[in-house]
């Protein structure tokens, strides 16, 4: 027996009101980047140009979130039972991983200027971090309005608070070359920017990896749940007990469970569905519920069925 119901979030006018805040914020980052990497190359900053490749991953991030969201939103069909609800998890270690490629290039070209570094105009870099800060709180506060459950959102919004703390290094990086002279406050400034894009592709990377192994939703207590379902009133066994996420948030359940002959095994199910919407949050639940007895089979019957014969 089966129960379901997965609300949206926000339903279609949520939906269009979210796309315009991505599409805003996207719009914003976009214009900037692009005049970072033209300010980043008439500076010589490498800081400021990886900052600019942390927005494009940023970019990336909330253009594959639109896109997932209207994959994602296409009904179930065919073969694709839970239709195409994970495009979006696909997207999200795409993002990761290219966090990571990004990660090992800035890092590597730190390095090398650490080693040799130009000359960097200060004050150019502290100008465009400034305005870059601006323009991050801005892009954040987009974000933040719009449904952060989403894993594609939630990262593209988190994406853009690391971004917002690699324009604050960057600037005292500005600030430490224009007063200082020091031209390696630069490349420092720019494997901090690649240590935060390291850190945001690995929270991407790691879950959107849970999802795809199926593990319990993050902060999930399966024992706790399983506690819960042999409290209800008739409920006398519990087995195979699967709790996982079929895309972020949407968990999921399915459970055997065994009441008292007393019990209707039916209005049991029902109970049970409602206990773990009210007090777990998970609406999408798969419950074969039954009495004891029923699920003993003689030995013989199943001798008989192997054979291909019918039982008397």
């Amino acid at each position: 027996m089966t129960g379901h119901g997965h609300g949206g979030s926000g339903g279609a006018n949520g939906g269009r009101q979210d796309g315009r805040y991505l599409g805003a914020a996207l719009a914003l980052i976009l214009v900037f980047m692009a005049v970072e990497v033209v300010v980043g190359v008439i500076a010589s900053s490498l800081a400021l140009i990886s900052d600019a490749g942390h927005m494009l991953t940023d970019a990336a991030a909330i253009a594959l979130a639109l896109a997932a969201r209207r994959v994602a939103a296409r009904p179930a069909r065919g073969n694709l039972t839970f239709g195409w609800k994970r495009v979006e998890i696909l997207s999200a270690q795409l993002n990761g991983l290219t966090l990571w490629g990004l990660t090992a290039w800035f890092a590597y070209e730190a390095v090398q200027r650490f080693l040799d570094a130009p000359e960097v105009s200060g004050g150019l870099v502290l100008v465009t971090a400034l305005v870059g800060i601006v323009v991050n709180l801005g892009a954040s506060w987009l974000i933040a309005r719009a449904d952060r459950s989403s894993l594609n959102v939630e990262g593209a919004f988190q994406h853009i608070l690391n971004d917002l703390f690699a324009f604050i290094a960057t600037a005292l990086a500005g600030l430490v070359v224009l007063l200082t002279g020091w031209a390696r406050a630069d490349a420092v400034a720019a494997l901090v920017v690649a240590a935060l894009m390291a850190k945001a592709g690995w929270g991407l990377l790691r879950d959107s990896g849970r999802i795809f192994l199926e593990a319990a939703p993050r902060g999930t207590d399966v024992a706790a749940i399983e506690r819960d379902i042999r409290a209800v009133d008739g409920v006398v066994e519990v087995h195979d007990l699967h709790v996982w996420e079929v895309t972020s948030g949407f968990p999921a359940l399915s459970a055997h469970v065994l009441v008292a002959d007393r019990h209707d095994c039916h209005e049991r199910r029902k109970a049970i569905a409602q206990m773990l919407s009210d007090d777990h949050d998970i609406e999408h639940t798969t419950l074969q519920v039954d009495h004891p007895a029923s699920t003993t089979v003689s030995v013989d019957s199943v001798r008989t069925r192997r054979a291909g014969e019918q039982p008397v």
